[in-house]
């Protein structure tokens, strides 16, 4: 229980380090979240708990698929805000796009061959 209360505290940290430095400088904050931060983050906590490479690997190569869908999410947002739509109706717009671009990964991928 201790490990798992270290490794929320850890990811909830950088999490709230990259949000107090958006709010004081956008480009910077903007830079520090579009690093894969959480992706690296769940791969040094599957490894500690599983030493396995294979699901490290399988997780890897997932996360590049399911990036893909979440990109137009960050199209959307702006363009909405610019138009005058309020912050929570693009907020809410750009993930219910970005949930249904997800959801049409899930089923048009594996036609592919993609094991998600």
């Amino acid at each position: 229980m201790s490990y798992l209360l270290f490794k929320a505290a850890i990811s909830g940290v950088i999490v709230a380090l990259a949000s107090e430095t958006a709010r004081r400088f956008p480009g910077i904050g903007a830079l520090i979240v579009s690093l894969p931060l959480v992706s690296v983050l769940s791969m040094i906590w599957l490894w500690q708990d599983t030493r396995d490479a294979e699901k490290i690997a399988v997780h890897a190569i997932g996360t590049i698929w399911f990036l893909a869908p979440s990109i137009p999410m960050f199209f959307v947002i702006p363009a909405l805000l610019r138009a005058g739509v309020g912050f929570w109706a693009s907020l809410i717009l750009g993930c219910v796009l970005t949930i249904g671009l997800y959801l049409a990964m899930v089923w048009i991928g594996p036609r592919f061959g993609l094991k998600l």
